[in-house]
């Protein structure tokens, strides 16, 4: 299969739904497939370039950060995306176009449909359905609801890494969604060189819950080290706070995906805490690096981490405090819940995910086909 993808952000820039698009694209290539990926630039990456077999093309749009976008700088790269999109099709006759993000990819993909026929299967991510991310994209969901529904009902086919995010989906637009976990395609080269240390990775915003990390913090022994990566708006907020509970955390900032790793492989512990998720991607990087994990009962993270965590009622500090003190006093439970994550991330593998997303792409392009075949009969007649 030739496959377009559009996709607003990719590695390096972006979060989970970036990883997950690059783990699917590079599955999709082992398996012998052409990919080609447009997606968003920024001035200090090249345009073009073939990465682990995926041909990425980048577009000029308004982007000053790479981990975090607001909606202005999202609807800058549409038009852009389309364009090169168009182009590529036009001398690249692709079989079927994956999208990621119904907003704002899907939109791209909705125009190009419209003009050249191409069909185009969307995987939703979170940040793309009203009512799952209201504190940074709330006003702007409902400027484009009518749109937002147009793309979905276009589309060949509509799936979700969540029974979660499913549920949300079909609350607001009747249609079917076909629930494929994300993919994760570990990159770690070695084996873990565990530490005592305690590492909490995620966007800086309130959802993320770890504000109730930072006040349960207190129970955690000298002898560990906490550490908490990743930027955003809510980071000022966090560390006011960690100085006022004076909570001895290093708060990392963003880092490049080589030294996230490394902590991953170092971490004996991660915590995330967030009140509200899709399928966070980090929770399938810290089991695949061996980390005991401490999350949270709701059900994006509950679908994610199965028995394979200690689980506390989001946000709950008492709960938390009492599952860190679980684990940093029994070396024991560290390594029962390291051997469990490893195992179950063995489910959500890229090669088994992207094989369920190959069928789908297939039985598309078997229905594309019919359709042209039997409009082409009407024409003759």
């Amino acid at each position: 299969m030739k496959i377009l993808c559009i996709n607003y952000e990719y590695p390096p820039v972006g979060g989970g739904g970036a990883t997950v698009g690059q783990s699917i694209a590079e599955a999709l290539v082992r398996k012998g497939h052409e990919v080609d990926v447009v997606t968003s630039g920024m001035k200090d990456l090249a345009m073009q370039e073939i990465k682990n077999g995926v041909n990425i093309f980048r577009v000029k749009c308004i982007r000053r950060k790479r981990f975090y976008s607001t909606a202005p700088e999202l609807l800058s790269q549409i038009m852009p995306s389309y364009r090169k999109a168009l182009e590529l099709t036009r001398t690249r006759h692709y079989d079927c176009n994956h999208t990621h993000f119904i907003v704002p990819s899907g939109v791209t993909s909705y125009l190009l449909k419209k003009k050249t026929g191409l069909p185009y299967i969307i995987t939703a991510h979170g940040t793309d359905i009203p009512g799952y991310n209201p504190d940074r994209f709330a006003w702007a969901h409902r400027l484009i609801h009518p749109a937002w529904r147009k793309i979905i009902h276009e589309s060949a086919a509509l799936t979700s890494p969540s029974e979660f995010l499913k549920t949300l989906i079909q609350k607001q637009i009747d249609c079917p969604v076909t629930v494929i976990p994300n993919a994760h395609n570990p990159t770690f080269d070695k084996s873990p060189d565990k530490k005592k240390l305690i590492l909490v990775a995620a966007r800086m915003v309130e959802r993320k819950g770890i504000q109730f990390f930072i006040e349960a913090s207190d129970v955690i022994g000298d002898d560990w080290e906490i550490c908490v990566a990743g930027d955003g708006p809510y980071l000022p907020v966090l560390k006011r706070l960690a100085v006022k509970l004076n909570a001895p955390i290093k708060f990392l900032g963003f880092l490049s995906r080589e030294e996230l790793e490394k902590l991953y492989l170092a971490s004996s512990i991660f915590v995330f805490p967030s009140t509200q998720e899709n399928f966070p991607m980090v929770l399938l990087e810290a089991m695949a690096a061996g980390c005991a994990i401490i999350t949270t009962t709701n059900q994006g993270c509950s679908e994610v981490v199965g028995k394979a965590a200690v689980r506390v009622t989001p946000g709950d500090a008492g709960q938390l405090r009492e599952a860190l003190v679980k684990l940093t006093g029994d070396p024991a439970s560290i390594n029962h819940y390291s051997r469990l994550a490893r195992e179950r991330v063995e489910h959500f593998s890229s090669e088994r995910i992207s094989g369920q997303l190959e069928d789908l792409f297939a039985r598309v392009i078997d229905q594309s086909d019919a359709r042209n075949e039997t409009n082409q009969s009407n024409v003759r007649k």
